[in-house]
């Protein structure tokens, strides 16, 4: 089993553009009410990406257990032909 990726590679470029355009505004506007937009905006945009990618592995453990458990089921009606037969 490989190990997971915690962000995939548009997230992390989403996630440095943000920052860079952050900076250049920085350095651009200066430390100004517009700072603060500039701020709200990154701190938006990182967020949204940290949510979608809980929602990822959230997705990927439930798939897992429901592969288990659909492997469970099939093995189950063997399990119950068997012991009905023998008694």
């Amino acid at each position: 089993m490989s190990s997971p990726k915690y962000i995939d590679a548009a997230s992390a470029a989403t996630v440095v553009i943000t920052l860079v355009l952050f900076v250049v505004a920085v350095f651009l506007k200066g430390f100004t009410h517009d700072l603060l937009l500039e701020a709200g905006v990154f701190l938006v945009s990182v967020k949204l990406i940290l949510m979608a990618q809980k929602n990822s592995v959230a997705a990927a453990k439930l798939d897992q257990r429901l592969e288990r458990m659909e492997k469970l089921l099939m093995e189950l009606p063997g399990s119950l032909t068997r012991d009905s037969s023998a008694g």
